[in-house]
């Protein structure tokens, strides 16, 4: 009789425990549902594994290749079941590498209660009232000094800096002169056209045509930008999009690739994209997200990334950003005057306070593109001694250390006339 209660009991734990596990098991996918792409994941299969195997592994498991992102041969793959059982499926399978799901980025960027170089603090900052209608002011010096850095240099066209985002408004005046037709591409089947208005604003910060007495000036002034659409026309960012873009950007001569985005999931194929483009001799700048608080975003975390977060007119970290050991620096991104498209737009809606042409924006989406800027001024110089190490130090290391340094990221605030300027080591 006792050994027949405790084998009951013991039953019941079981129950339980089981009940317990399926329902834990049901409540992350539906969390995860509205963060990775439905019914694709990417599988990575071991170097050397026959061809004839790969497609024999996908017969067995139920799995489509969409596309393969080239350079690391990660395979996109369509699949009947759920996500997280295929998934499973695939990395049970010994000639399988890794399998994930198709996790999705978002673009960090915040919006503002309101919506030309006095605008522009972040690149110039006199304590000046930067918007009269809102009387906006900020701190003197409480900037990347981009005027001297430009009395040093004024940046190249033949440094690209890769813009992968929402596209970019194709016909607007102060950018047409800076995009290169051959160095264009879409990833997310809409159109290079930006729709959604977040890749037109971070581009402008990034390169906008400088000195042509028209709207803004770009960080980066000379360089060249480079557009790859990795998000949708609504703002979503598949990592696959995303890791294409990445390697897309590497393999056609980009310099700097900015990325205003990012994902709370970690992602293998995103890892590689990124170390694929760094060995490439790409700097890679991404934003380090709008969380305010110290959880990592991707690909920002990783470690040939910089991670950017934002500060305001103020030299003060923005009340949005994410913080941490992982973040490296931080950058002007609240209320950053760039530009919007020329056309309706998303962002645009008369909740947002937007216009077209020209607006503020914030976010540590406005801050990466900043980054990205200071390094195409950096790799027109000497000291860039054509290695992606040398530059990435150049930035990192001349960046002032402004309240928050040490604590919310790791060097200080960039300075684009130190990182021009002072040779480090």
């Amino acid at each position: 009789m006792k050994k027949r209660i405790i084998t009951l009991f013991a039953f019941l734990l079981l129950t339980i425990a089981t009940i317990v596990f399926l329902a834990q098991n049901h409540s992350v996918s539906a969390q995860g549902q509205d963060k990775v792409v439905p019914h694709e994941i990417l599988v990575k299969f071991k170097d050397g594994v026959d061809p004839s195997e790969v497609g024999k592994a996908h017969r067995e498991i139920g799995g489509t290749v969409s596309h393969t992102i080239p350079g690391i041969n990660v395979q996109v793959v369509s699949v009947t079941k759920n996500v997280g059982e295929a998934v499973s499926a695939y990395a049970r399978d010994r000639r399988v590498e890794y399998a994930e799901p198709n996790a999705i980025a978002e673009l960090f960027e915040v919006v503002p209660t309101d919506n030309y170089l006095t605008n522009q603090w972040a690149l110039h900052n006199t304590g000046q009232v930067f918007d009269t209608e809102r009387n906006l002011s900020g701190s003197n010096d409480a900037d990347v000094d981009a005027p001297e850095a430009w009395g040093v240099t004024q940046g190249s066209g033949t440094v690209y800096i890769a813009i992968l985002d929402t596209g970019i408004n194709l016909t607007h005046p102060d950018l047409v002169g800076k995009l290169a037709p051959l160095r264009m591409k879409d990833f997310s089947g809409s159109g290079l056209e930006d729709q959604y208005g977040h890749g037109t604003h971070v581009a402008g910060i990034a390169a906008a045509s400088t000195n042509n007495d028209v709207g803004v000036a770009g960080t980066g002034f000379n360089s060249s930008l480079m557009i790859g659409k990795v998000c949708s026309n609504s703002g979503s960012c598949p990592y696959s999009w995303v890791a294409n873009g990445i390697v897309w950007a590497a393999d056609n001569g980009a310099s700097v690739i900015s990325m205003s985005l990012g994902g709370s999931s970690k992602s293998r194929t995103l890892e590689n994209a990124v170390n694929y483009a760094w060995n490439k001799n790409a700097v890679l700048v991404a934003a380090a997200g709008n969380s305010n608080n110290p959880s990592k975003t991707y690909p920002g975390a990783y470690t040939n990334v910089i991670a950017v977060t934002a500060t305001d007119a103020n030299d003060r970290k923005a009340s949005f950003s994410s913080y941490g050991s992982w973040v490296d620096v931080a950058a002007p991104g609240v209320e950053v005057f760039s530009t919007f498209p020329n056309h309706p737009f998303v962002l645009e809606n008369p909740a947002n306070n937007r216009d077209q042409n020209y607006g503020y924006g914030s976010g540590t989406s406005m801050s990466t593109p900043v980054v990205a800027g200071v390094v195409g001024l950096v790799w027109s110089t000497p000291l860039a001694g054509n290695n992606n190490a040398k530059v990435r130090a150049q930035v990192e290391k001349t960046a002032n250390p402004v309240s928050g340094t040490g604590t919310y990221w790791r060097w200080g605030r960039v300075n684009a006339h130190t990182a021009v300027t002072v040779n480090v080591q």
